[in-house]
């Protein structure tokens, strides 16, 4: 009686995470196939497989890439520039942010913590307008455009994501014997050294796992990057990103879908190859940070 539960059990427990794949993946299933199709095809049978064929794909990728509404290698190296230059600012200062909260008990510490925690629960629309000027007028007295450049943009998801980054390396952080720090002190090394030398190689499980999370976020994000690059994003000689610029895409092509599907499919695919190569990166790493946390 108890096996005949336990199987049930299992079936119906298959049968709820089959259930919600398939609802997860039918929009990114409908994106592939018809990027197979000619426009006709899909208008005669979106859901279905009647005129795909890889023939057809490799003709409207082509298509795509060599269409001038959509600039898609200028897009494609601000993307890669933009995420490469966040995940690196947010690997090393949250890292360090992390390791000074953790080894510093006082009250400033405490309060800058939760002052990291509190901000991810603070909606995105709240800040926008503020965002805007704020970066605006920063701009004026830096010297620096922070609005429509590469660098207002990374210094905006630094902040963005820098919270989640501190929380996740602040619990792998306290799993480390404060030992190894003492006796790299007693050797002679500075704090800095220290951290670079002892702390830092320690976190590469972490890192990788919070560097991959934060990459999917940052190439696939649309809101920030249209907000702070503007007008600009669609224009020939601005920045842009491929997400913006497969919206603004969109907006020029009315009815060529089978175009409009393949230019989707052309910015999701270095993100879906990112994940299902480093998937194993990510379980470890939030395992680890989970025991050692």
């Amino acid at each position: 009686m108890h096996t005949k539960e336990k199987t049930s059990s299992v079936i119906v427990k298959v049968a709820i995470a089959t259930i919600i794949a398939i609802y997860v993946l039918f929009p990114f299933f409908l994106v592939v196939i018809n990027s197979c199709k000619t426009k006709d095809a899909i208008t005669a049978d979106p859901i279905g497989f009647g005129g795909a064929n890889f023939g057809q794909l490799v003709q409207n990728l082509s298509d795509v890439i060599n269409n001038n509404s959509f600039p898609f290698w200028k897009a494609f190296g601000y993307s890669v520039e933009i995420t490469v230059l966040s995940l690196v600012f947010l690997a090393v200062f949250g890292s360090m942010a992390a390791w000074v909260i953790c080894r510093n008990k006082t009250k400033w510490s405490t309060v800058i913590y939760f002052t990291f925690i509190a901000s991810m629960i603070i909606p995105f629309q709240v800040v926008m307008l503020p965002l805007i000027s704020t970066f605006r007028d920063a701009g004026k007295f830096v010297g620096i455009n922070m609005l429509f450049s590469v660098a207002g943009l990374v210094f905006a998801y630094l902040g963005f994501g820098g919270a989640m980054t501190v929380f996740i390396l602040n619990g792998f952080i306290k799993g480390i014997p404060y030992e190894l720090e003492e006796a790299a002190s007693i050797d002679g090394c500075r704090p800095e050294q220290t951290f670079f030398r002892v702390i830092f190689p320690l976190l590469t499980p972490v890192i990788t796992t919070v560097t991959i999370l934060n990459g999917m976020w940052i190439w696939n994000d649309f809101l920030l990057p249209n907000m702070l690059l503007g007008a600009s994003s669609g224009g020939s000689g601005g920045v842009t990103t491929l997400p913006v610029a497969v919206q603004a895409f969109v907006g020029s092509k009315v009815i060529e879908w089978n175009l409009l599907l393949s230019a989707t499919l052309l910015a999701m695919i270095p993100i879906i190859v990112l994940f299902l190569v480093a998937q194993k990166q990510i379980m470890n790493g939030m395992i680890e940070g989970a025991v050692k946390g």
